[in-house]
């Protein structure tokens, strides 16, 4: 299942966030948060988290400080959680710091996971998508065509 859309939730006073409804069956076994490179907190399937650090950590060799460097940055902030019986999931206090995350939040589908987002944040970040999108699709166009 592919993970779309955008929803607004709020992080309660002991620092749950509600999963939109169609969202709780992919991550029932249970849900890997981790600080995003952007200013959000990343919600994925545990099997989608692994799948994840296959393909783009997987390879990383840990003889080198970069290989290091990420496997920290992925695993360190990484927290293991599950939903409870009203489809909420835990946030872990220093990913909800690093995303400026509390009371009101966005919740967006980004196809293999979630992200959440400080609504403020969202908003700025939606912009400059929005300014960047004519440009991003033309170079999307023009690498495809020197594939074909």
């Amino acid at each position: 299942m592919a993970f779309r859309g955008r929803y607004e939730h709020s992080l309660d006073s002991k620092d749950r966030i509600t999963v939109p409804a169609r969202f709780r069956a992919p991550l029932d076994g249970g849900a890997v948060l981790v600080a995003g490179l952007d200013p959000c907190v990343e919600v994925f399937s545990t099997q989608g988290y692994e799948a994840r650090m296959r393909r783009y950590a997987g390879e990383l060799n840990p003889l080198t400080k970069r290989g290091r460097m990420m496997q920290r940055r992925f695993n360190a902030s990484a927290q293991d959680e599950s939903l409870d019986a009203a489809g909420r999931v835990r946030v872990a206090k220093h990913l909800a710091q690093q995303a400026e995350l509390s009371g009101p939040c966005v919740v967006i589908g980004v196809d293999d996971h979630l992200e959440l987002w400080n609504p403020e944040r969202w908003a700025e970040h939606s912009a400059e998508i929005d300014e960047q999108a004519e440009r991003l699709a033309e170079e999307l166009a023009d690498s495809d065509s020197a594939v074909a």
